[in-house]
């Protein structure tokens, strides 16, 4: 196959994963201040089968698309005020809890207990940007952020962590045995012959 169709064929992969952190953005428990979603989860699913590189686009793409007014944020929300709204930590804090879980498992291996591990830090990363974000959007005490932005996410956050990271590893070893997703060494060397 050719680097440009490998190319394209990430492209969709990516694509297709902003749609699917998009949907599980969907599923939400309302809270007084920040609602329980399944976008962590679908970051971590993303993160955890497309690796670091990818994984970061597709979140991107997905806030980006958000941004653009398309309603995909949680609750149906879209527009650049929800970037700047007591939940723009978490969306911003996306990014780099991507990076970070599809750099560990480039690291290390793509495995059920590395994936954890990459996944619980990376929860803990967006429960930091967005508990940040929290306290200067809504004006509130650092206790009274933690107290509605970090601590009631933890337990479910573990419990999300260990579902991407299950599913993620299962699906990943799925569509690299049907070709239909390469490795970042490949996706190196391909790099390098262009």
């Amino acid at each position: 196959m050719t680097s440009n169709r490998i190319k394209l064929r990430m492209m969709i992969i990516t694509a297709l994963f902003a749609a699917i952190i998009g949907i599980l953005a969907q599923l939400s428990i309302p809270l007084p201040l920040v609602p329980i979603t399944g976008q962590t989860l679908a970051i971590g699913l993303a993160a955890t089968i497309l690796g670091a590189k990818y994984g970061t686009f597709s979140v991107i793409l997905y806030i980006l698309i958000g941004a653009a007014g398309i309603p995909v944020y949680a609750e149906m929300q879209a527009g650049i005020s929800v970037l700047f709204g007591p939940t723009g930590g978490y969306l911003a804090g996306f990014i780099p809890t991507a990076f970070f879980i599809g750099w560990m498992l480039e690291r290390t291996a793509y495995s059920f207990k590395y994936a954890l591990i990459a996944n619980t830090v990376g929860m803990l990363i967006t429960l930091s940007f967005g508990t940040a974000w929290l306290k200067i959007a809504a004006g509130l005490t650092w206790s009274a952020a933690f107290t509605g932005g970090f601590f009631p996410f933890l337990v479910v956050g573990i419990i999300k962590a260990a579902l991407a990271s299950w599913i993620g590893i299962s699906v990943r070893q799925r569509l690299q045995g049907a070709n239909l997703l390469y490795s970042v060494k490949a996706d190196t060397a391909l790099t390098k012959t262009i």
